[in-house]
């Protein structure tokens, strides 16, 4: 199966793709984890993603695509299905990803809107950290590591992200109201978005999306 989770910053992507992979086995793909490990390893790719990311920009199409479908096209991608977080986000990559799905004669099964308000995403924000080497998220009152500072996954120091200060989480919902939501008229009008609501739980929102998701 391939899918698409779309919602702004904060409603909880990484974690549902993280569930899918978990229970459907499907891979899960996000283009924010792949550009920090880019941006930690100090590649060109990463110093030019990492100007756009701090100011809470998009990165531009052209390199945010030519990275997924390298990864999209993978062996084990394609035995196993994905699940993409954090891309596409713009109708322009939306047309991309068909027209790479559609070389290696596959389609996308469904795309899943999370629907969360502003406000709730600024304030789950404003209280996330993040992992300085493999990038887990915490957040400080629903989801705090078991030591203060540290990563129960590998223990390294936990940080608040330059994307995740309040003017730049304002700048990343704005750009997500301008440039995503397209996106999800666009996967509308093909007969593939699935709406949920996000303010839940993590399991509920799960159980949500498995119940939206087309037989397998």
């Amino acid at each position: 199966m391939r899918l698409v989770l779309i919602g702004p910053p904060g409603v909880g992507k990484g974690t549902q793709a993280a569930m899918l992979e978990e229970n459907l086995g499907l891979k899960p793909l996000s283009s924010g984890v792949i550009f920090r490990q880019e941006i930690e390893a100090e590649t060109d790719l990463g110093r030019l993603a990492k100007r756009y990311i701090d100011h809470g920009e998009l990165v531009p199409n052209g390199i945010t695509v030519e990275m997924m479908a390298k990864r999209i096209r993978s062996d084990e991608v394609r035995r196993s299905g994905f699940v993409l977080d954090g891309f596409p986000r713009t109708v322009k990559q939306a047309e991309a990803l068909d027209e790479i799905l559609a070389e290696m004669g596959l389609k996308l099964d469904c795309a899943i809107s999370i629907v969360v308000p502003d406000e709730v995403v600024m304030q789950r924000l404003t209280g996330r950290l993040g992992c300085t080497k493999c990038g887990e998220i915490y957040q400080a009152l629903t989801k705090p590591p078991k030591r203060e500072g540290l990563c129960d996954k590998c223990n390294s120091p936990l940080v608040v992200r330059t994307d995740d200060l309040p003017d730049t989480i304002r700048e990343r919902l704005r750009v997500f109201h301008e440039n995503t939501k397209p996106v999800i008229d666009f996967y509308d009008c093909q007969g593939l978005l699935q709406r949920v609501d996000g303010t839940g739980d993590p399991r509920s929102v799960y159980c949500e999306i498995v119940d939206e998701l087309p037989a397998r």
